[in-house]
């Protein structure tokens, strides 16, 4: 029989945006998991990030400052058994970037792999950054879900490679919106959630909201979110 898990990827832009919004969005979405970009990573960023767990009903697994603001929280259904915080290598000039790792179990031996990420704004290093994360995944030895700001729509290249070596979930399964990118008036879908072997998406796209303002209000992204079952 299988687990469904309900993953939530969400770019919070530091959290400087509407935090009470934000924590509304999230709450309201009942997520397993999530996978956050542009975390809390400067000053008090763990006591920040622990607010955010704390009014979100979730707790914090790892990432912020070491993995350069990717983070993974989760609710307490989810079994922490192992986390990596890991950065890419710096390219002189850029925002130095990294991946936040959690293995987690769902009962008794469902375990599911989960990766926030947030690639370059620059299509070399982000292509570098691509092949990186693919081949992070292929060693995990677990089924695994890549979930992040791709920083380009799934034509670009290094979308397509990822798009290609794993499975986008909104492409297998659409459901609710699909464009991500500016959560004012959304026009382009440059966050995703990606999928390994033995993982199949159910459902994936942008949620709605009880109050649709706090969609807008909560970050300059809207949030990615995933049934999957493993």
């Amino acid at each position: 029989m299988s687990v469904k898990v309900r993953l939530l990827s969400y770019n919070v832009r530091s959290l400087r945006d509407d935090q009470r919004a934000l924590a509304r969005v999230i709450r309201a979405c009942a997520p397993d998991v999530v996978c956050l970009q542009e975390a809390p990573r400067f000053f008090r960023w763990r006591k920040r990030a622990a607010e955010l767990a704390r009014h979100s009903g979730l707790v914090t697994v790892t990432g912020g400052a070491p993995s350069c603001g990717t983070m993974i929280l989760s609710s307490l259904r989810a079994a922490v058994e192992h986390t990596e915080e890991t950065t890419f290598p710096l390219v002189r000039g850029e925002h130095r970037r990294g991946l936040a790792v959690a293995g987690l179990r769902f009962g008794r031996d469902a375990r599911l792999t989960v990766v926030s990420a947030h690639l370059s704004l620059r299509d070399g290093e982000r292509r570098a950054q691509g092949e990186e994360l693919l081949r992070r995944a292929a060693a995990f030895g677990t089924p695994a879900v890549v979930a992040g700001d791709i920083n380009e729509p799934p034509t670009g290249a290094t979308f397509r490679r990822l798009a290609g070596a794993l499975t986008d979930a909104r492409e297998r399964a659409p459901v609710g919106g699909e464009f991500t990118f500016p959560a004012a008036a959304p026009r382009r879908r440059i966050d995703a959630v990606l999928c390994g072997e033995g993982v199949t998406p159910l459902s994936c796209g942008v949620p709605t909201a009880p109050d649709p303002d706090d969609l807008a209000a909560a970050s300059d992204h809207l949030p990615v979110l995933a049934v999957l079952a493993l």
